[in-house]
């Protein structure tokens, strides 16, 4: 999907397995991306922009135990619809 990703999840699933685990490398469809960056845009602006990241590390968490990306998308999706609908209009 893009380089720097490409080479961060390289990067993961080579520490992985010097830890005893076989992981292939994880890749994002540019729908679970997209979905993503949507996610964490949500929640930068509705709390503490530092909470962004983590946001999307559980959105990730939970997407991967999923069964398909096409469902990972629509998941994340889900949540951020949920939050942009909770918070407050701005005048």
């Amino acid at each position: 999907m893009n380089p720097v990703l490409d080479d961060v999840s390289d990067r993961l699933a080579a520490a992985a397995e010097r830890h005893g685990g076989k992981l292939p490398a994880p890749r994002l469809t540019p729908d679970e991306a997209r979905e993503l960056l949507e996610l964490a845009r949500v929640v930068a602006h509705s709390s503490e922009r530092r909470f962004a990241p983590l946001a999307t590390y559980l959105a990730g968490c939970v997407a991967g135990r999923l069964a398909s990306t096409d469902e990972a998308a629509a998941f994340i999706r889900e949540v951020r619809e949920e939050l942009e609908s909770e918070q407050p209009e701005t005048v």
